[in-house]
């Protein structure tokens, strides 16, 4: 995976990421199977909708590794969450995201190309790692009031 300093006026697009090839007859970057393996520290996850490539192959398996301090602190210095605090997000998954789909290789281009529902899905997936260690949410039924726990990292409703 790529890291350090995007340089100024970088839109995002990568030609690593950009040629990647078309899925394989298997669909795995359609999203068929299960999301990719994770260690310890890394956590595997399925997007609502997915990230839709230059060739229109669709990747929603991911995997998502715990952040640093260092992973916290260097976005701080890109130019693009200087003129933009909100880029910040944009620029930290980028540096977590360790697999997505195909692609080995996520750089912001790749995150900033995600449905809205898709980076809101990994900014809440981000936190809950990060905060607790795991995906798992406990959570209260509205109607019969029965306590149960949900991955996070599954898809929801889908």
């Amino acid at each position: 995976m790529r890291r350090g300093r995007v340089p100024a006026g970088h839109t995002g697009s990568d030609a690593r990421t950009a040629a990647s090839p078309p899925a394989p007859p298997d669909g795995s970057a359609a999203g068929g199977g299960a999301p990719p393996a994770a260690g310890p520290t890394s956590f595997p996850f399925t997007l609502p909708r997915g990230y839709v490539d230059r060739y229109g192959n669709t990747h929603r398996t991911g995997v998502m590794r715990l952040a640093t301090a260092r992973d916290e602190l260097i976005p701080l210095t890109d130019i693009r969450v200087r003129e933009n605090p909100a880029y910040l997000s944009v620029v930290l998954l980028s540096r977590l995201i360790t697999r997505l789909g195909t692609l080995e290789d996520i750089d912001s281009g790749v995150v900033e190309n995600l449905f809205a529902v898709d980076l809101a899905f990994l900014q809440k997936f981000y936190e809950k790692i990060n905060l607790d260690g795991t995906p798992v949410a406990s959570t209260v039924c509205p109607d019969c009031r029965h306590e149960f726990d949900v991955d996070m990292g599954s898809r929801l409703g889908g």
